[in-house]
């Protein structure tokens, strides 16, 4: 090797060697908290990696949510909100370091936060990973009070403001520990061929009542436990069909733990129970109407005490939730599509039957 690639060598290994020294000169030179904050970041942008979060509210209210199988679950193994996990996800891959806090704030709502704060624990590949420490909202409401603890336990006492990129507004709404805003609101997603029979039967109007069997060749439909004499198959595969997406509206907000013990115990107005291919038990819902403190007129012009358009719903796991008759009166209302189903019916519903008819078409 020649005495000129030697000296070559030697200069370039000097320009590495000085390189990284001055990196690590830089490092020290750099204010500590930021040093701290570098060591700790807020972000998890491997998010198919988390397989556990567990939210804590400031009232000591917590929520667990688990992935299985790919899908997310509660700690039960009960369905969750899609769109709820998501919104968490993303704010775990997009939060980005916004501000510093001057010292007097720092103390502020450091203090403020020892006591009013929302926790969320991640987990990532089955280990903790980091605990967010949500605080106030920014004083721009762009963004979020927040402090961090590492995967060591390791609590950085310096609140900071976060914000999630390309989004403005504030973060915590996005973490909430009330299980009734985690209810997954689907109730049916069947396919009409897996349903093998639906019953529907009313406490007061046992005219109604009416049930749909599905043999996968042919149908059978009774009205009032009688077979119907004509049956057009088609209404049947539309109305089967009919079960392929019912969400209930809304979790309870209004009814306490008595109102709800109570409304168990007593009739509904309307029991629905559907049989699918491969299950032992029956999906059963109980439907009750809502009483309301100023009659409303219906379309008939006659003044009753319900609500015309909202019902509550008795899942199969007692779970009481509120549901809407648009989308109800399509699976309960079978004279729809079994008209022969109205030669029984009372004189006087004959023009109540034929307005729900119109509505629902």
């Amino acid at each position: 090797m020649s005495r000129r690639i030697k000296r070559i060598i030697i200069i370039c290994t000097g320009i590495v060697s000085i390189g990284v020294l001055a990196f690590f000169v830089l490092r020290l030179l750099k204010p500590k908290e930021e040093r701290i904050f570098d060591a700790m970041s807020f972000a998890i942008e491997d998010t198919n990696s988390i397989d556990k979060i567990i939210i804590t509210d400031a009232y000591s209210n917590n929520f667990e949510l688990n992935k299985s199988n790919g899908m997310w679950v509660d700690k039960n193994g009960q369905c969750v909100n899609k769109e709820g996990v998501h919104n968490i996800l993303e704010a775990a891959a997009k939060i980005q370091f916004k501000a510093y806090l001057n010292e007097k704030a720092e103390k502020k709502f450091l203090e403020l936060m020892m006591t009013n704060h929302i926790k969320v624990d991640f987990y990532q590949n089955g280990n903790f990973s980091k605990r967010w420490y949500i605080g106030p909202n920014a004083q721009d409401h762009n963004g979020q009070i927040m402090v961090l603890e590492g995967p060591d336990k390791k609590k950085n006492n310096k609140p900071v403001i976060m914000s999630i990129r390309g989004i403005y507004g504030i973060i915590e709404p996005r973490f909430f520990a009330d299980s009734r805003k985690w209810l997954c609101t689907e109730i049916f997603n069947v396919e009409s061929e897996k349903i093998s029979k639906v019953e529907i039967t009313f406490t007061q109007e046992p005219y109604r009542d009416f049930s749909v069997q599905n043999f996968g060749s042919n149908f059978s439909v009774t009205s009032n436990g009688v077979p119907l004499k004509t049956l057009d198959t088609l209404n049947v595969i539309r109305y089967l069909q009919k079960y392929k997406k019912i969400n209930f509206e809304s979790a309870n907000y209004e009814l306490s733990k008595a109102q709800c013990d109570s409304l168990l115990k007593a009739p509904p107005f309307c029991t629905l129970s559907l049989s699918e291919r491969g299950k032992s038990t029956a999906t059963i819902l109980k439907m009750h109407r809502i009483q309301v403190q100023n009659p409303q007129e219906n379309e008939f012009g006659e003044l009753v005490n319900m609500d015309l358009n909202k019902f509550w719903c008795v899942l199969p796991n007692k779970q009481v939730v509120k549901c809407q008759y648009f989308v109800f009166n399509h699976l309960i209302l079978g004279d729809v599509y079994f008209p022969a189903m109205s030669l029984n019916f009372p004189k006087s519903e004959i023009g109540k039957i034929n307005s729900e008819k119109n509505k629902i078409k």
